[in-house]
């Protein structure tokens, strides 16, 4: 068997090739390997939040790679270990490493932190294009604001925040933007990662004591793009520093683009002058897919797989996995993979064989609260407005609209919905019900509204 240090070796190359050079630079690089204790495996983490975070997204394939190589491993342990001379660091309330009220130490040029990224794309997906991507109504406003930022240096809207649900799009925007941008302009400096990794990046500073060098990383690009905001909710001290760095760029016209899985306004755990910066520019959501774009996604993702499907099969999908573009990629994906391994003729019963378990947990009962969730980000409202006693018509109808769904897509009776919308009585939800079907019939513009809820609640 090999020696420790190589089956090391072998399981980093492994955790390379799955994740990618990107995150193995910024999460598994930093582990160091101490020693093989019987079945046990001793890795070591310089920050106590590395090792929850490895914990976390990692440890899993960890112990599988290490199994691979050497099959007696059943334990891979972490321990924080600081290998460097570096400042002590304490936690916060809100578990964010923050400087030690220890005396300042004179800087070690040697200890600066890495450059951030080392070439352009080395944080983006080539198959994130706008080629790529599939343009329909609930999605035409963020793809025709991003396509519009791609074109023009000219910056028409600063911040661009993109919001939506999970797998509707917009970290492929975002990856679009910076190619267009490096394919017409590429000696502007775009730099592109996640909020957890801007944090990562902000605690190694502190560590290091080269704030100086993160904040000339940071306030020295043309572009800058933060992937999933939500990130640093609750982190007081992240927020602080990125609350300045979005400031300096604005004041040097610098584009800023953001994304998280809510507006600005509906980010709990956001500092108040923050939320604020984050609304001044074109705030963009991402509307859960209808039907249309998701039969559109799979043609074009068939054609480029060079798949020929038949065209029921197209449809029984985007009509059944309703959830996000992921997993309907990924259905399809399961489907062609299973037909080419096995050499069997995609059809629809091969098709409901192969997607079982997935087809059951879309076929899931829709809750109430469901349905709130899905009205309140359609229209860009607080789900607590559901349940609030304001009555303007930006909040009534959205109201009355989820009233009207929970009476036809579930089996809670009248007084039951009436109390789940801040305990009104079941005459309200008549009234709504009522409402909805006249305006259905008198203004299209609802009906689609309606419509496109329905689909992406699968009724």
């Amino acid at each position: 068997m090999k020696a420790p240090n190589h089956q090391w070796t072998e399981v980093q190359n492994s955790l390379r090739a799955e994740f990618g050079d990107a995150a193995f630079k910024s999460w598994l690089a930093p582990l160091n390997f101490e020693n093989i204790d019987e079945n046990t495996v001793i890795l070591s983490s310089p920050t106590k939040f590395l090792k929850d975070w490895i914990q976390r997204q990692y440890m899993d394939r960890l112990r599988f790679f290490w199994n691979e190589v050497n099959p007696e491993v059943r334990v891979v342990e972490l321990v924080i270990k600081d290998y460097d001379t570096m400042p002590p660091v304490t936690l916060s309330n809100n578990n964010e490493i923050t400087p030690s009220s220890q005396p300042e130490k004179s800087s070690d040029t040697s200890k600066n932190i890495e450059p951030l990224i080392e070439s352009f794309d080395v944080n983006l997906d080539p198959r994130f294009t706008f080629d790529n991507f599939v343009v329909g109504r609930p999605n035409e406003l963020a793809f025709s604001a991003a396509k519009r930022i791609a074109e023009d240096e000219t910056v028409r809207f600063n911040p661009l925040f993109l919001y939506g649900g999970v797998g509707l799009g917009k970290t492929h925007l975002m990856h679009a933007i910076a190619w267009a941008i490096r394919e017409k302009t590429p000696e502007r400096k775009v730099i592109y990662l996640s909020a957890e990794a801007f944090m990562f990046q902000f605690i190694r500073a502190i560590r290091h004591k080269s704030m100086m060098d993160f904040k000339e990383q940071f306030r020295s690009v043309d572009v800058l793009m933060i992937d999933d905001v939500q990130f640093i909710c609750g982190k007081d001290s992240t927020q602080e520093e990125f609350f300045h760095t979005f400031n300096a760029l604005v004041d040097q016209n610098r584009q800023i683009i953001i994304s998280a899985d809510k507006s600005p306004s509906d980010l709990e755990g956001l500092e108040e002058r923050l939320r604020s910066r984050l609304g001044w520019g074109l705030v963009a959501d991402i509307h859960p897919t209808n039907y249309e774009l998701r039969l559109g996604i799979l043609q074009a993702k068939a054609e480029q797989k060079n798949v020929d499907l038949p065209l029921n099969v197209l449809e029984f999908l985007a009509h059944r996995i309703t959830s996000n573009v992921r997993e309907l990629e990924g259905a399809l994906t399961r489907v062609i993979a299973h037909a080419t391994l096995v050499g069997r003729a995609i059809t629809m019963e091969t098709t409901q064989e192969v997607l079982r378990d997935l087809l059951r947990a879309n076929d899931r009962r829709v809750t109430v609260e469901d349905i709130q969730k899905v009205v309140a980000q359609h229209f860009n409202v607080k789900i607590s407005d559901m349940h609030s006693a304001r009555r303007s018509r930006s909040i009534a109808r959205p109201r009355q609209i989820a009233m009207y769904l929970c009476k036809q897509l579930t089996a809670r009776s009248l007084p039951d919905i009436g109390r789940s919308f801040g305990g009104r009585d079941h005459t309200t939800v008549m009234h709504a019900v009522k409402k909805v079907q006249e305006l259905m019939a008198s203004d299209q513009n609802v009906t689609e509204d309606v419509e496109i809820l329905q689909r992406s609640l699968g009724g």
